[in-house]
């Protein structure tokens, strides 16, 4: 399953994401997302993690919790890496 992991510090790496979400089951891969002319995170990465079980409890343990000075947001993400959109209504 990915995770859409969002309000991340500019300053974090991969590896930092690696080791923190190794704790709560295996990371199958990270795509963290960069500012190609700064190099900086932008601030959201994708958390890919085989077993479901452990990506839902990953969820529901660290959202809105703190980590590195940030209030983190997490969400299951779609088939395409993007977050799930909520589904609104609308008039039309």
């Amino acid at each position: 399953m990915n995770i859409h992991v969002g309000n991340l510090p500019v300053n974090v790496s991969a590896d930092d994401l690696k080791v923190f979400f190794e704790v709560f089951g295996k990371v199958g891969s990270i795509d963290l997302i960069v500012n190609t002319k700064t190099g900086e995170a932008k601030g959201y990465a994708f958390i890919e993690m085989p077993s479901d079980e452990e990506a839902l409890s990953t969820i529901e343990t660290l959202n809105g919790k703190e980590w590195l000075g940030k209030t983190l947001v997490l969400t299951k993400a779609n088939r395409q890496g993007y977050p799930a959109k909520r589904k609104l209504n609308r008039r039309r």
